[in-house]
């Protein structure tokens, strides 16, 4: 009994084998698939089988029945496209995921800048894949009949598109843009390339062990039917098999559901590596069951065409399972075709076709009207495809007909290379070769195939065509010669136009782009989204901005002109995915202009070089490579140079800010460079800009106030030309911090003057000392001569006592030149003879502020130290807190005692000390007075002076804090012990 199957159980495996596809699908959206699955470089690789079509299942069968080995050309064809990856398919897809270009009309339409480009790209490849979308239709259909044995009818076509265009939708028209990725989608077509691979390695293991018995049985089958080994040889000496291996090259690159797969939904950019090769392989383990299915089939005499030998093989040996393992494999082949074929197309027309000539209100929701007119595409395609099945009657065999869509793709083959290899194409050029090359095409094939035509007559050539197996590369050389012999020759004599040649410097091979930096009219982010709401209504165009924005890693507040310049760029890319960069390019150039007063000042932008050049600098290599590396060290040198460096370009838009000038200005390169020097924060910017703005090429010692302290710069300035815009010439400032310099000259003069003042105190004190000394003299013998006289023995014994204290001025004042040296002598002292010594010297300078001191210390609290030097640190304390008290106030010196240590506590009424300058008050030469009203040596003394006395130093300010006033500062001292007998 033969084996038949039911219409309905056909459908109903159709529909399951098609849910359990879209569930997988679903899963991997869901995350429910591990994401380093979905991202493996062996799912994408799985998922380029999507080549392998209907066509490929079961028309490579008949294929090799008609040009025996020549049928490896589509294999081979397709690897040798990918082992040309790095000159061939990296290029492109970098161009792909940089400006968001989502097929081959929207890489056409950014290359040539031609809305035309698109939209005949677009049109054309619609008319010449409908032979293939008609395959894959046919091929099911005719496996229904077949496995049903009873004439296939149209509603079984009907039905299967109808169930296609469902899943379609729910494949890749489920979200909003077209821009998207859908690992989803990725995933589920892997699946099916599995079930594929499996499908076809299965029958052909079949018809190796169940047919022949094994590869020794085959070998002998084949020394009895050397008429069958022949046939696969002899096409190879006449036949097209160069003209198949061409056109199988080029279905890698234009034809729309491989560039889809291929660049629109690459998930990750490295995976391209592991599909150079991983594909060729997959192909090849698919190639390997051809040639046994055929021999099967001719050995057992299948009834079928040998299209179908694939699916007939099952029903010869009577094996329902071997024959709907070949009909789900086919189903399979065809369903992802279809799938991502439609996909592709109903974006290229919804970009090129449908908004160019009519963009939704800004009033509507955007995404929505775009998601549903997408769908409509996709209906519409997916029925175009069985108009044009219903045109042929289901009568032509499935190789002619994928041959007829192979040779028009094919024409799209010298606009993809002119794209990275020819910059000087243009789009008059593309136009009018793709033009030629279609005509060609379409009377040479398309008419023949649709009008069953047994041949045309060629009165050029005096000839007629006929379109069979024999003459059909004819055709195809024919148009393509046409297309790159008028592409070639219009490109040649017409010009093209600026905005072609920035696009062809954008997509020509290792080349880098360089835009212009122009000032935008929009400043901000904000007047971006403003500005965009105009086509694109508010809510549409505040979501663009932002995820610009997030792409970018950029604030919502950026205003520098370099990171407007790179938004607007992102902008434009986003929308460019999302409505095709013919509209996106109109849209951002009408909205979000240049400003037309800055035409004459336009360069090529710095910024976006070097980031370019960071990108390539690991495919460098030569001479490319050697100029990198030095362009490299000359920055580094200038990153690292001690000196600040800012670069400037002619409307000062910072163009370098080393990292000496961020740790000089606290302010970080990432935020400054692309901005404007005039959007600095003081004091920077008016320093650099006055400096600007001085003929002065150098300015010296320039001071500066930063929290608190004083700094002192060089300035130097350059002028140099940029090396993107002859003519225009930026500035080079140096930024030198000559602080800590300044500090030890001012050092150096300051011990030269206490030298001096040393040398003078020397001086007074032994010219004071001589007259002192007989002053004493003649008072003590004035007192004992007239030691009756009371009043006289009073007077003397006032003018001793006022030569002692004169004595003790000049030994103060010989202690304060001699200040900073070591110590000594330890002896006690006493903190209350010292402190009114202090006040006493204080009050000789009447010029000072009139304050009360109060000695509050007790005369039995004694410390072990030099009383010259302690009395140096009291005279520092004390003359600070006069000069920080205001008149009429009080400050008081106490001494409070422990066990083993006295606190000398100094406290003042005045203003108090910031705690910003808190930790720097020790600090050599650090000073809070005007210029010429202090050293900034004296707490650096008391500080020394305490140290050597093994004591410590505290400040708290302010000391009343419930009024916010007054400094108190502890001096911890030793406790002078007196010695004890160690005898008892």
């Amino acid at each position: 009994m033969l084996m038949s199957f039911s219409l309905t159980q056909l459908i109903l495996i159709s529909a399951a084998y098609l849910l359990a596809l879209f569930g997988v699908a679903w899963l991997s959206d869901r995350g429910f698939v591990p994401r380093w699955i979905v991202r493996h470089p062996l799912t994408y690789t799985l998922s380029l089988g999507v080549y392998a079509s209907a066509w490929a299942f079961y028309g490579t069968v008949g294929l090799a029945y008609q040009y025996g080995y020549g049928f490896l050309a589509s294999y081979l064809g397709v690897s040798g496209a990918f082992l040309l990856a790095p000159v061939l398919l990296y290029p492109i897809l970098r161009i792909t995921r940089t400006y968001q270009l989502s097929s081959l009309a929207d890489l056409f339409a950014f290359r040539f800048r031609s809305t035309w480009a698109g939209a005949l790209t677009t049109v054309i490849m619609i008319i010449g894949v409908l032979p293939l979308l008609a395959l894959q239709i046919q091929a099911v259909a005719d496996s229904i009949g077949i496995l049903t044995r009873e004439p296939v009818h149209n509603r079984v076509a009907l039905s299967f598109c109808a169930l296609i265009t469902l899943f379609t939708i729910l494949f890749g028209a489920r979200h909003i843009a077209t821009r998207e990725k859908h690992a989803g989608l990725v995933f589920a077509i892997a699946f099916e390339s599995v079930v594929k691979l499996v499908a076809l390695g299965a029958i052909g293991l079949y018809a190796l062990y169940g047919v022949f018995g094994g590869p020794r049985e085959l070998e002998l089958w084949l020394l009895q039917n050397q008429a069958s080994l022949a046939s696969l040889h002899t096409p190879l000496q006449e036949g097209p098999w160069r003209t198949l291996l061409l056109v199988f090259f080029a279905s890698a690159i234009v034809m729309p559901h491989m560039y889809h797969m291929t660049f629109t939904e690459n998930l990750n950019p490295r995976a391209m590596v592991s599909a150079s090769w991983g594909l060729p392989l997959f192909l090849l383990l698919m190639s390997l069951a051809i040639p046994l299915i055929l021999w099967a089939g001719l050995k057992l005499g299948a009834t079928t065409n040998p299209e179908y030998f694939t699916l007939g093989l099952g029903i010869a040996v009577n094996n329902p399972a071997l024959a709907l393992l070949a009909y789900v494999g086919g189903l399979s082949a065809a369903s992802g075709l279809i799938i991502v074929m439609t996909l592709a197309l109903s974006g290229m027309a919804l970009n090129h076709l449908v908004l160019p000539l009519y963009q939704p209100p800004a009033e509507g929701n955007i995404y929505r009207w775009l998601k549903w007119t997408r769908r409509a595409l996709i209906v519409f395609i997916i029925m175009a495809g069985y108009g044009f099945y219903l045109m042929l009657g289901a009568e032509q065999d499935l190789s002619n007909l994928g041959i007829v869509a192979f040779v028009a793709t094919l024409q799209f083959l010298p606009g993809a290379l002119s794209v990275l290899y020819w910059p000087a194409a243009n789009r008059r050029g593309f136009i009018a070769g793709l033009l030629a090359g279609f005509l060609v095409w379409l009377f040479a094939m398309l008419l023949p195939l649709v009008g069953n035509l047994q041949g045309v007559y060629l009165p050029l050539f005096n000839a007629i065509y006929v379109l069979d197996d024999t003459s059909w590369h004819i055709a195809a050389i024919a148009s393509l010669a046409a297309n790159v012999l008028i592409f070639t020759l219009v490109s040649l004599f017409t010009e093209a136009s600026p905005e072609e040649i920035s696009a062809a410097e954008a997509c020509t091979v290792d080349n880098v782009r360089r835009p212009q930096r122009r000032e935008l009219l929009a400043g901000s982010p904000q007047e971006f989204a403003t500005q965009l709401a105009k086509p694109l209504g508010a809510k549409t165009a505040q979501k663009e901005v932002e995820q610009a924005l997030r792409d970018l890693h950029l604030p919502f507040d950026e205003r520098r002109p370099y990171a407007l310049r790179r938004l607007r760029d992102r902008i434009e890319a986003n929308l460019s995915g999302l409505m095709g960069p013919s509209v996106a390019q109109d849209m951002v150039e009408t909205f979000l202009p240049y400003k037309s007063g800055s035409e004459g000042y336009v360069t090529e932008d710095i910024h976006f070089i070097e980031s370019r050049l960071e990108d390539y600098h690991s495919r460098l290599t030569g001479l490319a490579a050697e100029l990198d590396a030095l362009r490299r060290y000359h920055r580094q040198t200038l990153q690292e140079l001690p000196m600040g460096v800012c670069s400037l370009a002619k409307d000062q838009e910072i163009l370098m800010w080393n990292r000496a000038m961020e740790e000089l200005t606290e302010i970080p390169a990432q935020r400054v460079v692309g901005s404007r020097l005039s959007t600095i924060a003081d004091p920077w910017k008016g320093l650099l800009e006055g400096f600007i703005n001085l003929p002065d090429e150098h300015l010296h010692k320039q001071r500066l106030t930063l929290d608190g302290q004083v700094r002192a710069l060089n300035l130097h300035k350059a002028a140099i030309e940029e090396p993107l815009a002859p003519g225009s010439s930026g500035l080079v400032l140096l930024v030198e911090d000559v602080t800590d310099t300044q500090l030890l000259e001012d050092k150096l003069v300051h011990s030269e003057r206490l030298a001096s003042i040393g040398r003078l105190a020397a001086g007074v004190a032994h010219e004071i000392g001589n007259p002192i000394t007989g002053i004493a003299c003649l008072a003590q013998n004035l007192r004992e001569e007239r030691e009756g006289d009371s009043e006289i023995k009073e007077l003397s014994s006032q003018i001793l006592e006022q030569t002692k204290r004169v004595t003790r001025i000049v030994q103060s004042l010989m202690s304060f030149a001699h200040a900073g040296g070591r110590q000594q002598a330890s002896e006690p002292v006493c903190l209350a003879e010292v402190t009114q010594d202090a006040i006493g010297l204080l009050s000789l300078n009447r010029r000072s502020v009139d304050v009360n001191f109060f000695n509050l210390c007790e005369p039995q609290h004694i410390v072990e130290g030099d009383p010259q030097r302690l009395a140096q640190v009291l005279i520092n304390l004390l003359s600070n807190a006069r000069d920080a008290s205001p008149a009429g106030s009080a400050i008081r010196v106490r001494s409070e005692a422990s066990e083993h240590t006295v606190d000398l506590v100094v406290e003042d009424e005045g203003s108090g000390i910031p705690k910003a300058i808190m930790d720097r008050l020790f600090e050599p030469f650090f000073t809070t007075k005007d210029p010429g009203k202090g050293t900034g040596l004296g707490l650096a003394l008391v500080y020394s002076i305490v140290e050597e006395h093994y004591g410590q130093i505290t400040i708290e300010s302010p000391a009343d804090s419930e009024h916010q006033r007054g400094t108190r500062i502890r001096v911890t001292l030793p406790r002078f012990v007196e010695a004890t007998s160690a005898v008892s």
